[in-house]
């Protein structure tokens, strides 16, 4: 038996590697991307540590290059569903009685192995599978990945920390149990990170997972799983279901141990989700834990006395970086009319310098949108402006599927603030511009506040101090995430905690202490140490 109170290392944030000309870490990656691109990976299922394979088979191609497949995988039916439901419940009672400091060594060697051995290997599958550049791969795969371990453990740690006083004679504390049953992680295509985190942070605290990750999605995902089986895990605490969300839900929403789940995607699954839990709340052993994260029609809010560079640079890596395909994307920015001439020629001249094509190219600046679906829904959005009389193209509007899915970054410019653009979540690299009246200030706030159903992030940019706090106040709940002078996007664990309200999601701050609460349930313990003989009290003496 090991008697100590252990404390663990403590967290920090992963350098970003800058993958610079001639680096050893470019050399590197190049490799790995050579090596990833000439084979075809069979990604099976992994059910309790078991590979299973099925017949019903989906493909991995290169978005930027749709007619590359660097990956087959199987798809998962009820059956299988069904196994890993079980294979999770089965492994649970050892999973949750492990001493929690062993169960927070395991993913912290899960990140240095990612920092150190496997960074190549994650960053590669991401740049090939999701079309994300070398530097959006970095952030994302390995030094938020990494950070979400790290950090989690840490807040793992502090959350257990805390306990209830105890009077003389009594000795109160407190437990923090796994819930009861299993719990259902629903990861995006968008961020390797998220997938990640969405099954660690529930698994780090005692419970055991079932994950379907994205189609988009599921190379990255494999070689997690692979990297999370050397660093110790045990066998089915996460068990990996590619499959149809059709197929996977209707048996995880209907099994009596559903404890949980876990989920990032689009507003309207996760209502879906929401819907069908009520509809069967009786059929579960618990009320089951719901924690999502559903998007947003994130801004740019610009204050006369703001600097036009500054505005445009923000605007450009917001709107622009991972083709727009981030919850946190800007995709609208208001202008007072005083700024607007500048800022026209700068924004148009800037977006014009932007290069898109293959993620093995490191000068392009944006590469392929995820699929072909997602090109269809932009282009619809750009074809339907070319037709406007409310909306016109400022520079880009170009799309091209012939070889890869691109969207070319578009800026629009509109007189009609509740035009399609500016109140519809496009993920796609579409900016939408509106001009207000510098007069006109506040109602402009109230259209920032009012015009979306989403409230994830959003930036104000001023060098007025009076403005600032003036326009942070009235836009208190417009957005979780909230920037002065920076662009909307880019939170960091442990520096930025992540989320959003309205249609945006729980707001359980992934990245911080109070999404891991979520997936505990305490038990308040209080022993007395000599208890009363008898039942009277003192006053009751005569």
């Amino acid at each position: 038996m090991n008697n100590g109170i252990f404390t663990l290392p403590p967290a920090y944030n992963e350098p970003v590697k800058q993958f610079l000309p001639g680096s050893v870490e470019r050399q590197g990656l190049e490799v790995e991307l050579n090596r990833q691109l000439a084979r075809v990976e069979d990604i099976p299922l992994i059910i309790g540590g078991r590979e299973i394979r099925t017949p019903d088979q989906g493909k991995v191609v290169c978005p930027h290059d749709h007619s590359k497949t660097i990956a087959v995988f199987s798809n998962a039916g009820a059956p299988e569903v069904e196994h890993a439901i079980e294979a999770a419940l089965k492994a649970k009672p050892a999973w949750e009685a492990m001493p929690w400091q062993d169960r927070a060594s395991i993913f912290l060697k899960a990140a240095d192995l990612i920092s150190k051995k496997y960074t190549y290997l994650l960053n590669a599958a991401t740049m090939l599978g999701q079309s994300k550049n070398a530097f959006q791969a970095e952030i994302d795969a390995t030094c938020e990945l990494v950070d979400f371990f790290r950090f989690n453990a840490g807040f793992m740690e502090e959350i257990y920390s805390r306990q209830p006083i105890s009077e003389k004679g009594f000795w109160n504390r407190t437990e923090y149990r796994a819930l009861e049953g299993f719990v259902f992680a629903l990861t995006p295509f968008n961020f390797t990170a998220i997938a990640g985190n969405l099954c660690g942070a529930p698994a780090l605290m005692g419970n055991t997972i079932v994950w379907k990750p994205a189609s988009t999605a599921v190379l990255s995902g494999y070689y997690m799983m692979k990297i999370l089986k050397e660093a110790g895990l045990p066998d089915g605490v996460i068990n990996f279901i590619p499959g149809k969300g059709s197929v996977v839900g209707e048996v995880v929403l209907n099994h009596r141990e559903l404890a949980g789940i876990h989920f990032t995607g689009s507003t309207q699954v996760f209502r879906t989700l929401w819907k069908k839990v009520g509809q069967n709340i009786n059929i579960y052993k618990s009320y089951p834990r719901l924690v999502g994260e559903t998007g947003g029609k994130d801004y740019i809010f610009m204050h006369p006395s703001a600097d036009i560079a500054q505005v445009v640079t923000a605007a450009v890596r917001g709107a622009f970086e991972y083709q727009g395909q981030k919850c946190s994307a800007c995709s609208r920015i208001y202008v007072p009319r005083s700024a607007w001439k500048d800022m026209e020629e700068i924004l148009r001249t800037t977006v014009e310098t932007i290069t898109m094509g293959s993620v093995t190219e490191f000068r392009n600046f944006m590469n392929a949108v995820i699929d072909e679906a997602a090109f269809d829904h932009a282009k619809g959005f750009l074809d339907r402006t070319k037709a406007s009389d409310k909306a016109r193209i400022l520079v880009g509007g170009n799309a091209d599927k012939s070889r890869g899915y691109f969207i070319g970054p578009t800026v629009i410019v509109t007189q009609d603030p509740y035009y399609e653009s500016m109140t519809e979540e496009i993920f796609a690299p579409i900016l939408t511009l509106y001009v207000y009246e510098d007069e006109d200030l506040d109602q402009a706030l109230d259209l920032v506040d009012q015009t979306s159903a989403y409230a994830l992030t959003g930036a104000i940019f001023a060098s007025d101090r009076q403005a600032i706090g003036h326009m942070t106040a009235k836009l208190t709940h417009s957005a979780g995430n909230f920037y002065i002078n920076d662009k909307p996007t880019g939170a960091v664990v442990g520096q930025q905690p992540f989320g959003g309200a309205r249609a945006s999601g729980t707001n359980d701050k992934a990245g911080s202490l109070l999404n891991l609460l979520r997936w505990t349930s305490a038990r308040t313990i209080k022993e007395t140490f000599v208890p009363p003989e008898h039942y009277s009290y003192p006053f009751m003496t005569d």
